[in-house]
């Protein structure tokens, strides 16, 4: 008996589209995740004195909206963004933001207290750093372009203590996503040194002060 002819044209072709389907997934490349990295002891180039058992809360740390995604981001030299398919980052990166300064910020201020926003609303906290990421812009082959704006605020009074626009330009070597996170690493630990010797500087004048009193 010879087997119809609509049948076999049905079986060839799903065959077809199940050997295409596992070359197409065999054959793409996998996701590569990254991390920031804190400052390690070693890498502490100054540490500042403040008033010991202060209590800050750092965050929210907000980043533009077209880095708000798990693609690494760049321009190239027309200025249009590249979304990297294939390099991602490994968590969230306005959530790793905050970890990394918070991380920075205690190893310059050891005789504070840091806390990610939002904490525990039972926690006494004293100042709060809040940092708005502005720019973001990097190109493999030349510069990372790091723009923010941060504000000290008492966190009793809700007073706005400081504000202060920083910029860094970092190259980025080598000249691939390795190199962008360092560079990234690199201009994130120089504004934290900025909101710690602020920081400190404005608690040891109210010290002084209630002293006065």
């Amino acid at each position: 008996m010879r087997p119809n002819g609509f049948l076999c044209s049905v079986v060839a072709a799903f065959s077809i589209f199940m050997l295409s389907g596992c070359l197409s997934v065999g054959s793409s490349p996998s996701p590569r995740f990254y991390m920031l990295s804190s400052i390690t002891k070693d890498q502490v180039t100054e540490k500042f004195d403040i008033t010991p058992g202060l209590i800050v809360a750092v965050g929210p740390v907000n980043i533009p909206g077209y880095q708000d995604r798990p693609q690494i981001v760049t321009r190239d030299k027309n200025g249009m963004l590249k979304f990297a398919q294939f390099d991602r980052w490994g968590e969230n990166l306005d959530f790793a933001l905050a970890h990394q300064f918070t991380d920075n910020l205690t190893l310059m201020l050891p005789d504070a207290s840091f806390q990610i926003f939002p904490c525990n609303f039972a926690i006494p906290l004293d100042y709060q750093v809040i940092i708005d990421i502005i720019q973001l812009d990097s190109e493999l082959d030349k510069n990372m372009l790091l723009v923010a704006q941060w504000s000290i605020i008492h966190a009793k009074s809700r007073e706005m203590l400081l504000t202060k626009r920083s910029q860094f330009i970092q190259p980025i070597n080598p000249h691939d996503y390795h190199g962008l996170i360092q560079a990234l690493n690199v201009s994130c630990a120089a504004l934290s040194s900025e909101i710690a010797g602020n920081l400190a500087k404005l608690a040891n004048q109210a010290k002084t002060k209630e002293g006065i009193k």
